[in-house]
């Protein structure tokens, strides 16, 4: 339960990750390739139109793409050097 309760205060905790992510693209410390894997996970998914539930059931749309959009998130967060996770404390 308490994983649950964790995912579900990090998804309202994404709009504060902004200045993490900046970090985590401008860092010497996180390989080209890991860069790479992320921006190319965001795009595959932008360009991709494939939805589990289609978009023009408005609630319940979003939320699958919200979801999408977090696990995404989470494997960014994942890939961080320790340092940076400890300096933005993302997971408090």
């Amino acid at each position: 339960m308490s994983k649950f309760l964790k995912r579900i205060r990090f998804l309202f905790n994404i709009r504060k990750s902004i200045p993490f992510l900046i970090a985590f693209f401008k860092s010497k410390e996180v390989n080209f390739s890991k860069k790479i894997l992320s921006i190319g996970l965001l795009a595959v998914y932008i360009i991709v139109p494939l939805d589990i539930i289609p978009d023009y059931l408005i609630l319940f749309g979003i939320v699958d793409d919200l979801a999408v959009f977090a696990l995404i998130f989470q494997q960014i967060v994942k890939m961080a050097p320790e340092e940076l996770k400890r300096r933005y404390d993302l997971f408090k």
